[in-house]
């Protein structure tokens, strides 16, 4: 096969879901796809991550000089496409237009951009340029589902979602899991944690959360612990946003929590691995790696039986409703005062994290682009 990929979220300096997937994602497929020519369209905004890739990988560079770069490089990538004569070109970043007589494949993350246009625009306020944003990615996002031969999705929660708003026959939409990073891992040595815990001013044990998770139940079932188990103990918040809920940083300012902003990586894996508790009351997600993030480390698992959790955790956590504060305290009540359910839980996390792997999903995308050849 002659295989293009969208991989522009590769030279934009972008963090997040879609940016993992495909940090990820190609490198195996690369690895897998071995006896077939690979194209891979980057733009020139940022240097391209991927280094020393092999000749059978060839990479093509649109020109970036502003934000309306992307727009324009949205309809001219089908051209350049088109000079590579490609039997199947893959957009994982939720949309995108393939040259004529060429198989398209479309990596949908959740059903956010499909949904009701009033329903995406709507809730909390948001700036005229987010919401020109988001009007925009959902007219192209349902323009690109008609066109498109084969839906990748990341979970079967995600998949009835997708057909639910787009009307989409299911079986054209294949959910593929993600799987967690390779880089992380059970720290052994104390010493490499006992250094980040110093340079980071941790002075308590903590459970671990995102910050913009659904804060406000973890808050509200620290206060229905027990004064003892809260005594010596803290909320460590982390996020990646600069403007984090204000109940989080009211519980900072009341001594109940810290908050780490944009920690690195390698804090993070650690952050993991000293972890009590890792809790993720989320209300809506898709997939849900930091799920398996903190499975991997050893972190027991808290998390909301919404979205795709329960598909993700199966077993190897503990469920609750994302809105039961009474529910989570209960949890955390027989975490902390039971270390053996701790451990049952951390060894089970273990075991459903290592079913997940980067190889196994991206043979499962190869698969999918021949699949998408047959229809």
């Amino acid at each position: 096969m002659r295989i293009g990929i969208d991989v522009r979220y590769l030279s934009h300096g972008l963090m997040g879901g879609v940016h993992t997937y495909e940090t990820f994602f190609v490198p195996a497929l690369i690895s897998l796809a071995k006896n077939h020519q690979i194209f891979l369209y980057a733009d020139t905004k940022q240097p391209f991550e991927l280094l020393n890739l092999p000749p059978e990988v060839t990479v093509r560079y649109l020109p970036w000089k502003n934000g309306l770069s992307s727009i324009q490089n949205d309809w001219s990538m089908r051209e350049t496409m088109a000079q590579d004569h490609l039997d199947v070109v893959h957009f994982p970043a939720n949309y995108g237009f393939g040259p004529k007589n060429t198989r398209v494949v479309i990596t949908l993350h959740d059903e956010i951009n499909i949904m009701p246009w009033l329903r995406i625009i709507g809730g909390h306020p948001k700036k005229a340029r987010t919401m020109v944003l988001m009007t925009y990615l959902h007219i192209f996002s349902m323009a690109a589902l008609k066109q498109a031969h084969l839906i990748l999705t990341v979970s079967d929660y995600a998949r009835g979602k997708i057909a639910q708003f787009s009307r989409l026959d299911p079986k054209k939409i294949i959910p593929i899991p993600h799987a967690p990073p390779p880089d992380l891992r059970k720290i052994e040595s104390p010493d490499v944690l006992n250094e980040v815990r110093a340079r980071l001013g941790i002075r308590r044990p903590f459970i671990l959360a995102d910050a913009i998770k659904n804060p406000a139940v973890i808050l509200q079932a620290w206060k229905q612990l027990s004064p003892d188990l809260r005594a010596n103990r803290q909320i460590l918040f982390f996020t990646r946003r600069p403007d984090p809920p204000q109940e989080v940083l009211k519980a900072v300012e009341e001594g109940t929590a810290q908050l780490l902003l944009r920690p690195d990586r390698a804090d993070l894996i650690a952050l993991y691995n000293m972890a009590e508790v890792f809790v993720f009351p989320s209300k809506i997600e898709g997939f849900g790696l930091p799920l398996l993030e903190a499975m991997t480390c050893g972190a027991p698992v808290i998390a909301s039986n919404r979205g795709s959790i329960p598909e993700v955790a199966g077993n190897a956590a503990c469920l609750i409703d994302a809105e039961d504060s009474t529910a989570l305290a209960g949890y955390l009540t027989s975490l902390f005062t039971r270390p053996m359910e701790a451990e049952r839980l951390r060894k089970l996390g273990y075991l459903r994290a290592a079913q997940y792997t980067w190889s196994l999903t991206a043979q499962k995308i190869l698969d999918g682009y021949q699949t998408a050849l047959a229809v």
